[in-house]
């Protein structure tokens, strides 16, 4: 059966949905060749994903915005789009958008709820849009995977979904995320001018990362000389303005380093460099950063919220987000201590090789065999 991908989110780089639709798609490939199709919204400048460019692909051209909107007005016609994907038997839509489909059984990757958990943090069209939406999709979904069980519940809770037409599949961190060497940390320390002890910050500048309690502590451990530098890897999302106002103000200012989009093959050395990852969020689906840090061998303080220490296990120090003596103290035990920073990594290697793309692909693929014999 020919199985179609959405890597709508892969093509355009869309950071976590991105890294999870282009991950599992290598993944499935590689374990069940010549079973599957791409499916993606191409816009100027897209190129397809290497090294899968002679996989069957069909494109849509409309521009992000047109296309979701003909999304949902479709669903709500009930105009099935099925022309549109020749010899499908099964569409997997790896981010929230799932296209109108009449006679192909459909499967929807939910990541997470967020603009539900925390509206203040999502630009009001963008709220509208999921909270008229995904309802909608998740009904009309064949099934339903959740990234995290965290993710499982929030959508039992929310849309009253029944549990057996949800799955949880784990994310893992891809490959290339492993401990570095030497050299290949002192290549990007000096290409993106890193200092010699810094704290590492990776993902979407956007309010749910509470990025401005991480600047709190990392001012309190630089005038303590436990850090030098902030590195805060990621593009610019929404609702930012006041994280940067607050920086601009900061006396650690020049100490906080801003590459913006860091190509992928050069994370795992970033990550591998650093004294720690320091992830702060008030609410993740998943909080991929935190596993791929991990295989790098870095060790991880994060928030004890959401789906966070469902993912880091014993392997991460765990805080109270809205607590920023909290975040501070537990960052400083941690740069304090060198026998628990050995501690740290040796438990993070082993929980991050607890997940793989490879078990990602067999648990996606068992989903895909279970709708299309029953439909569920």
């Amino acid at each position: 059966m020919t199985i179609y991908l959405d890597v709508s989110a892969a093509v355009h780089r869309r950071a976590g949905l991105g890294r999870y639709a282009e991950n599992l798609a290598r993944a499935l490939v590689a374990a069940a060749p010549g079973r599957f199709a791409l499916f993606y919204n191409r816009e100027q400048g897209i190129e397809p994903l290497a090294g899968l460019e002679r996989l069957p692909t069909r494109t849509v051209a409309l521009g992000y915005k047109p296309w979701r909107m003909l999304v949902w007005m479709g669903q709500l016609a009930r105009i099935g789009l099925d022309r549109w994907l020749p010899g499908a038997r099964l569409f997997h839509a790896t981010e929230h958008l799932l296209p109108p489909l009449r006679t192909v059984p459909t499967l929807l990757t939910v990541h997470d709820l967020i603009f539900r958990h925390l509206p203040e943090h999502h630009k009001r069209l963008n709220r509208w849009y999921l909270n008229a939406t995904m309802p909608l999709y998740c009904r009309r979904a064949s099934h339903i995977i959740a990234v995290s069980e965290q993710t499982r519940q929030d959508l039992i809770a929310a849309y009253h979904i029944p549990a057996a037409r949800i799955t949880v599949v784990y994310e893992a961190a891809a490959p290339h995320f492993r401990p570095q060497s030497a050299e290949a940390v002192a290549a990007v320390r000096q290409r993106y001018n890193l200092p010699p002890r810094y704290l590492v910050f990776v993902g979407t500048i956007e309010p749910r990362k509470n990025l401005g309690r991480l600047l709190e502590t990392f001012e309190v451990v630089r005038a303590e000389g436990l850090s030098d530098g902030l590195v805060v890897v990621g593009r610019r999302g929404w609702l930012y303005g006041d994280f940067f106002t607050r920086l601009e103000q900061s006396p650690a200012r020049d100490a906080v380093i801003l590459p913006g989009y860091v190509p992928d093959a050069e994370l795992p050395a970033i990550y591998a460099g650093a004294q720690a990852l320091v992830l702060p969020s008030h609410y993740e689906g998943f909080g991929l950063p935190v596993l791929e840090a991990m295989a790098c061998g870095t060790p991880v303080a994060t928030s004890n919220t959401s789906s966070l220490p469902e993912v880091g296990g014993d392997a991460a120090l765990y805080f109270d987000p809205d607590d920023g003596e909290a975040a501070t103290a537990i960052t400083r035990r941690l740069l304090g201590d060198a026998d628990l920073q050995a501690e740290m990594r040796a438990r993070g290697l082993a929980q991050a090789a607890r997940f793989s793309w490879q078990r990602a692909a067999r648990e996606t693929m068992a989903v895909y065999n279970r709708v299309a014999k029953h439909g569920l």
